[in-house]
């Protein structure tokens, strides 16, 4: 009988290359990995890992389970917390991975509302931009993954950065849409115009924001005419305006992220034709039916309308 915690050592040493290393990971000790490796083998009736030297490397097998690993146990996570929340949410975890303007902005009034009606559910959060949030959820390391996309742009540039139909297996909360916003130096020739067709910052030097952010920039801006001529690529917003304020170029952003960078230096202005983004709380289908999930995903929904 193949078991979970057998599950979870195989993708820490699938992960790590070695026993020793997916020891430290794991907390225990390397003659324990050993064992649970042996037994994990035993179980499977066929070789999991290819030892040679210093070098592990996964069979066939080995692959496949690790491939199914990850779905096996974000299965066995939503029966463990669905049963420990029968009581009425007095324990449970909640695992929140978020890209960085949401952590700012809709995940504190949540993770504040929860706690105060559960104070029993455990909720944690790391930051990741999608697609890396997703493939986080996938893999079983979280049970909630806020992420966004951009509806306006082609099939092939939302799929190479793991959005669009690449979501199609996981429930999806709309959360809200996100308008993207010009920002140029305060001294900009266009600085006080309110509202700019993104076609008139043509000639403009340009910070852009993380991978997805860039793919969508380039592909809006070809619609328009030209290619933008990117000087810095920054995921951090607070640095964008800061190059901006400084003089450096032009950038656009999210709404959401403005509301908490301090915009010194830079000015604000309407993009036409409007930009939007979708942001939304994905999860697994199993882990939908978890209480303290779904209690999560609704105050998430509550911040988005506020």
């Amino acid at each position: 009988m193949i078991e979970a915690r057998h599950l979870r050592v195989l993708r820490a040493v699938a992960a790590t290359g070695s026993f020793s290393a997916a020891a430290r990971e794991l907390g225990c000790t390397q003659p324990a990995v050993s064992q649970q490796m042996k037994a994990l083998e035993g179980a499977a009736g066929t070789p999991l890992l290819i030892r040679s030297g210093r070098e592990m490397r996964l069979t066939e097998a080995g692959r496949a389970l690790v491939r199914h690993a990850g779905g096996i146990l974000a299965g066995l996570t939503a029966a463990e917390e669905e049963v420990a929340a029968i009581a009425g949410l007095r324990s449970g975890r909640v695992r929140l991975v978020s890209f960085p303007s949401g952590s700012s902005t809709l995940v504190p009034m949540a993770l504040a509302e929860m706690r105060a009606a559960h104070p029993g559910t455990r909720v944690s959060l790391v930051e990741a931009e999608p697609p890396g949030s997703v493939e986080m959820l996938r893999s079983g390391d979280c049970e909630i993954a806020l992420a966004f996309r951009y509806p306006q742009v082609s099939a092939e540039v939302e799929a190479a950065s793991g959005g669009g139909g690449e979501w199609d297996d996981l429930v999806l909360r709309p959360l809200l849409s996100d308008r993207l916003v010009g920002v140029v130096p305060e001294g900009h020739k266009l600085a006080g115009a309110g509202a700019v067709g993104i076609a008139e910052l043509a000639g403009e030097p340009w910070i852009a924001g993380c991978p997805r952010c860039r793919g969508h920039l380039v592909e809006v801006c070809e619609s328009e005419g030209f290619t933008p001529r990117i000087d810095f690529a920054t995921d951090d917003y607070p640095t964008v305006v800061g190059l901006v304020g400084a003089g450096l170029g032009v950038a656009v952003l999210p709404e959401l992220a403005l509301e908490s960078v301090r915009t010194k230096g830079a000015t604000t202005l309407e993009v036409e034709p409007a930009v939007r983004r979708e942001v939304v709380a994905l999860t697994l289908p199993d882990l939908a039916r978890v209480p303290a999930v779904a209690a999560t995903l609704d105050r998430l929904e509550r911040a988005a309308r506020r």
